[in-house]
């Protein structure tokens, strides 16, 4: 499964399992994201799945700018490891 894949690779880089850093949760917001809109191509009026979705994308996007404005290297790296677009920051 994708999220065991990104579990192991976290866990190996940081020697421990640490599910509530920075990374973790992004990389677990992101697949929920991935399931979320795989469903919604299916069930396109599924409205209450998509305000779940959109308060997702609300709370991996402030993960996401805390973490360029604490450590810019980190970010870059998470974001080419996930393939998702980089954000315009203000």
């Amino acid at each position: 499964m994708v999220k065991n894949s990104f579990i192991s690779v976290i866990s190996q880089e940081k020697k421990e399992e640490n599910r509530g850093s920075l990374e973790f949760q992004i990389i677990s917001f992101t697949n929920k994201i991935r399931r979320l809109t795989s469903h919604l191509e299916l069930h396109r009026k599924d409205y209450l799945s998509q305000r779940g979705l959109r308060k997702i994308l609300g709370k991996r996007q402030r993960l996401l700018s805390y973490l360029a404005k604490k450590n810019r290297v980190r970010y870059k790296e998470l974001i080419s490891q996930l393939d998702i677009r980089e954000s315009k920051m203000s």
